[in-house]
């Protein structure tokens, strides 16, 4: 592999990082995040692996053109899925460190170095992770969550997690309240710009095989807790997450998402409670349908198209409700 110029210097030594994007169907933010990678990170020795998973969009295409000279491009056949990929794309890393970057993401103002070194302030930690915005710069709060718990799910099937989103008790998981300034401790750092040290990498074995999409990353953090890891975040590492740009069906999308959250249930929840926290789950769904169709009844119109959505989960419960070991 042979490099730019512009980083030449870099690959004398070993990578200090290895910054990890796996594409699918997302050409155009793929190569967005590829040029902000590079233009943004000033200070840090790094590699790029790419890894497309059988993109439809030209992304395999334009990446080869684009960047073979700069990074290890990876074209695949097949849809490994995301964790999968990543798994792949690690045992080709060299650096101390991985950095999970969605290719849907922007950096800004050298986050990827300001993320490095609030990892060297804070080496305990194990994994961190920065905060995300959307492109108009508002917050897009999804770059940290809490873990579920009986009350999360029993506030989401009820609908009061949506209805008070601000609100860090009834939408526990989002830490509603939260504004996601400052630096802090967190349960779950999301995959869309998580960084770890290699080695603790692969110590823990990386990505449960068993997560396609989704829920990958909660499961390795609770795994790294187990560890004696404490994820935290730092606001002061910032990048732009456009968010579910590889999936434009929103009712895949929702089966994707609670197959991957009964199957972390199913794998993290205690016994005693984890029957409970599966009933709850499947309640979701049934309440959001059901909710949408008695709005769309009294003449909401955007319930209107919600109700097709959660009736195309509902009628696919023996997808997501089927998990195992």
């Amino acid at each position: 592999m042979s490099l730019s110029s512009q980083q030449s210097t870099e690959l004398a030594t070993t990578p200090a990082i290895s910054i990890i994007v796996i594409s699918y169907n997302t050409r155009d933010m793929t190569l967005k995040a590829l040029e902000t990678t590079f233009a943004e990170t000033r200070e840090t020795p790094f590699e790029v692996i790419v890894i497309d998973n059988a993109s439809t969009d030209g992304s395999a295409e334009a990446l080869t053109e684009q960047y073979a000279d700069k990074a290890k491009v990876m074209c695949l056949d097949e849809n490994l899925g995301f964790a999968a990929a990543n798994n792949l794309a690690a045992k080709e890393a060299t650096g101390e460190f991985l950095l999970l970057l969605n290719p849907d993401t922007e950096v800004l103002d050298g986050a990827i170095d300001k993320l490095m070194a609030f990892a060297k302030t804070y080496p305990d930690a194990g994994i961190w992770g920065g905060r995300t915005v959307f492109a108009d710069k508002s917050l897009n709060p999804t770059s940290c969550w809490s873990n579920m718990s009986l009350w999360s799910l029993t506030s989401q099937a009820l609908g009061f997690s949506s209805m008070f989103r601000n609100s860090s008790f009834f939408n526990p998981e989002g830490m509603g309240s939260w504004d996601r300034d400052g630096i802090r401790q967190v349960d779950i750092v999301t995959g869309c710009f998580f960084l770890i040290r290699r080695d603790f990498w692969n110590s823990l074995g990386g990505f449960d095989k068993d997560f396609f999409m989704y829920a990958e990353e909660a499961d390795l953090c609770a795994r790294a807790a187990k560890a004696g890891a404490t994820p935290m975040v730092t606001s002061a590492a910032t990048i732009i997450h456009h968010g579910g740009a590889s999936e434009t069906v929103q009712s895949d999308k929702l089966v994707r998402l609670i197959k991957a959250k009964m199957t972390l249930i199913y794998k993290h929840f205690p016994a005693a409670t984890r029957g409970m926290a599966m009933w709850l789950m499947k309640l979701w769904p049934l309440s959001r349908y059901m909710a949408h169709l008695v709005l769309s009844k009294i003449g909401r119109q955007s319930s209107r198209d919600s109700v097709a959505v959660w009736k195309s989960v509902w009628d696919r419960r023996n997808i997501w409700t089927n998990v195992s070991d």
